[in-house]
């Protein structure tokens, strides 16, 4: 390997990012919030989703040092890896905030690292632009509900297999490009308003396949085809049948053509076309489709081309093996499926098994009486 033994390689892990997920709080941004999703039982995953990249870099650890920070903020998961790790800084285990986050990149900053890999949600993005700016490389292992920022890789196996060809990028050939850093309003989130901002960029290595796109919006002049799309989505439906509703513009307008409350940010349920639930966490979709026939209905991610894994963490992967993948319905509108490009559509369940059985080609409704077949990759 000669010169490329040794290159520095920072990490920090967010060790509550995406706690809110799955309990139905889309987010984990403040205490109250943090403490309420304990209450409804979630369990850290970032420092899990952490060790599935480091694994992916443990075959070149003999050419890098990997430097952290204590505890659950990355010492735990390099050593769970195999890694030594030197270890800087100091924080109190099991009550980090976003302050260690940041001190913690001021920290790689002076340890003059080639890259900087961190795992967290757009919050997490945010703290560490708000330190690095464009001063070094950074790429985000995907750990966080929102994740509507540019500078992630598409999985966290593809952070590992990025940031491991990154520092080996004088036989790989991989560029930086500049990614955008974006953040939402967690409590407007939360009462169903969606207000994005974006705030910089950091300098990411590029490489198609492994980074995703900032998240992108279905356009204002979309309505009637959604409006299409609801009605076929209706004209099909059985009252044998529990229909699990996912976030977004456009499957909201399937409840609003039944005329039903509904969440644009949360997950509804609706039974024989009347509202069964409304803004439902895991827990409670798994007790609502106990012994009952479901269908799952989501919308694709505008721009970045996710079906499971962002923003519907609720619809957790055991409530996508109790649904079965036949019952999944996939709906988008032609401009969303067209500005994918050659790119497939994603999944990232947190769950390998099952992202490969939903792999390969689906069905999307693209308007009434409309399907596409598009490839499905994890």
């Amino acid at each position: 390997m000669g010169d490329l033994e040794k290159r520095k390689l920072g990490l920090i892990v967010n060790p509550i990012a995406g706690m809110g997920g799955r309990v139905g709080l889309k987010g984990s941004d403040g205490d109250d919030i943090l403490e309420k999703a304990r209450q409804l039982g979630a369990e850290p995953e970032s420092p899990g989703l952490a060790v599935t990249a480091l694994k992916r870099i443990n075959r070149i650890k003999d050419n890098i040092e990997l430097i952290t920070y204590p505890f659950e903020m990355g010492e735990d998961e390099a050593k769970e890896c195999q890694f030594t790790p030197t270890v800087i800084g100091s924080i109190k285990r099991g009550n980090t905030t976003s302050c260690d986050t940041e001190n913690a990149a001021t920290e790689m900053l002076k340890s003059e690292v080639a890259l900087l890999l961190f795992a967290g949600g757009d919050g997490t993005a945010r703290d560490i632009y708000n330190v690095i700016g464009d001063k070094i490389p950074v790429l985000g292992i995907p750990t966080g509900v929102k994740i509507h920022s540019a500078v992630y890789a598409t999985t966290p196996q593809n952070a590992g297999d990025l940031a491991a060809m990154y520092l080996m990028r004088e036989l790989s050939g991989i560029r930086l490009r500049e990614a955008e850093v974006m953040d939402i309003d967690e409590q407007a989130f939360r009462e169903d308003r969606l207000s994005t901002r974006l705030y910089g960029y950091l300098k990411v290595p590029y490489e198609r396949r492994l980074v995703q796109s900032a998240k992108a919006g279905s356009n204002a002049g979309e309505g009637a085809v959604m409006d299409a799309i609801a009605c076929d989505i209706i004209e099909h439906m059985h009252d044998d049948y529990l229909y699990i509703i996912g976030p977004g513009t456009t499957t909201r307008s399937i409840m609003e053509k039944l005329g039903l409350k509904n969440t644009l940010l949360g997950i509804d349920a609706v039974y024989e076309r009347n509202l069964a639930g409304l803004d439902l966490n895991e827990t409670q979709l798994l007790k609502l489709i106990e012994g009952r026939k479901t269908k799952i209905i989501v919308a694709v991610i505008g721009g970045q081309g996710y079906v499971f894994g962002r923003g519907n963490q609720q619809i957790s992967s055991k409530v996508i093996r109790k649904v079965g993948k036949d019952n999944i319905i996939v709906v988008a509108t032609k401009n969303k499926i067209l500005s994918l490009g050659c790119n497939p559509l994603l999944i990232d369940t947190g769950d390998d098994d099952l992202d490969k059985i939903l792999t390969g080609y689906t069905k999307v409704i693209t308007g009434l009486n409309e399907r596409v077949m598009v490839r499905v990759a994890s």
